[in-house]
């Protein structure tokens, strides 16, 4: 008789196993497909939430902003892919055994004329992006911008590392 109810006891524990193995699977499953979108560098990061949280944009603000945000990547879009093809022809004219310097130049120009469009774009974004705040908004649209444009976003950092206050990196700075 011990012997039947410690069978029934191990196929209950086996069956209990299954049914939370599957369990957490599917919250891991879950969890996954409704993770946030990811933008360039891999960062999940809804520029949405933090304007709105930083700002203290109404729900009507926030919204304008998400409109703005998207017309702004429409036009820049082919800014941005015609600076990707330069700069791919700018990498395989380098790698030639004898680089063309009038076409490494040519490609260099491109990019700069393509990246300044770039930035009157960028203007003319955050322009219409401070029509939509209040004064005070404005304030701290100033402050994130400003933050953003010197690349100190999160924790300091900004891509190139550790920025000093003159504005230059440190080459002779040990990484850490």
């Amino acid at each position: 008789m011990n012997f039947f109810t410690t069978k029934r006891l191990v196929t209950s524990a086996f069956v209990l196993l299954v049914v939370l193995n599957a369990l957490l699977l599917s919250m891991l499953w879950w969890q996954n497909a409704h993770r946030p979108q990811l933008f360039n560098g891999g960062h999940g990061f809804n520029h949405e939430y933090m304007f709105a949280r930083q700002l203290d944009l109404s729900e009507a603000q926030t919204l304008h902003f998400e409109k703005l945000r998207e017309e702004h990547f429409l036009k820049v879009k082919p800014e941005m892919e015609a600076i990707t093809l330069l700069k791919k022809q700018l990498v395989e004219e380098s790698l030639n055994d004898n680089p063309d310097t009038k076409k490494i130049d040519a490609f260099v120009t491109g990019i700069g004329s393509h990246q300044a469009a770039l930035e009157r774009e960028l203007v003319q974004h955050f322009h219409q992006m401070a029509k939509l705040c209040t004064p005070e908004q404005r304030v701290k649209l100033k402050a994130v911008l400003e933050n953003m444009a010197s690349r100190r976003m999160h924790g300091g950092k900004g891509r190139w590392g550790d920025t000093p206050q003159t504005g230059r990196v440190d080459c002779n700075r040990p990484p850490r």
